[in-house]
């Protein structure tokens, strides 16, 4: 299946959720996400390789998910393996011992819709990470073919316009990227004007 997405940076999350709203009820989910990479083979490639873990107040679940790479530049939308794992432990120890490495985890707030629009199963996710200033929204669907892809970008961007979200607000910002820039900064120490750190 290919992973039809698009992102977008939110201004007002509160009027988003209240139009996100009409379409259906929401979960509060919190994900804990763990990318795992050989030695960064896999993001040479654009690939990813993620465990994620679910909290929701049914409980906890956990997926494994692979995404090849990047087949529609301006979405980045990706093809996409995903299975649950009734393990997370053990799962951890398997890609440890294959040689995999975490490289990057982080966690996020999200508050999910699914819901039926042009014809298509809609996933939106209104989200925060803890580490990253702002709030985003992804609408996603799946699609079986490279060919429907146009088409499915097209009814995402539909209900993005419902939803008052407009081009110009659309991002490609990966939270791995985001995440780690803060984390960067954060570790930086603080110049005096002199060029000293302050003792």
């Amino acid at each position: 299946m290919i992973e039809a997405e698009l992102k977008a940076r939110v201004r007002d999350p509160e009027e988003v959720a209240r139009r996100l709203g009409q379409y259906g009820t929401s979960r509060v989910e919190r994900y804990w996400d763990t990318y795992y990479d050989d030695g960064r083979t896999l993001s040479g490639r654009d690939q990813e390789l993620r465990v994620r873990t679910v909290e929701n107040a049914r409980g906890k679940r956990s997926v494994l998910t692979f995404k090849d790479a990047v087949i529609d530049a301006e979405s980045g939308s990706k093809p996409e393996h995903e299975s649950e794992i009734a393990e997370v432990e053990a799962l951890h120890a398997i890609l440890s011992g294959l040689g995999y490495r975490p490289f990057i985890a982080f966690e996020k707030r999200c508050r999910n819709y699914e819901f039926e629009a042009r014809g298509r199963r809609m996933l939106a996710t209104l989200v925060r990470v803890p580490e990253i200033e702002g709030d985003y929204l992804e609408v996603e669907t799946l699609v079986e073919s490279s060919d429907d892809l146009p088409a499915a970008l097209a009814g995402i961007r539909e209900v993005l316009a419902e939803l008052g979200i407009g081009e110009a607000e659309l991002t490609r910002e990966l939270y791995t990227e985001a995440v780690a820039a803060t984390r960067r900064t954060n570790a930086r120490p603080a110049h005096s004007e002199a060029g000293q750190v302050p003792t």
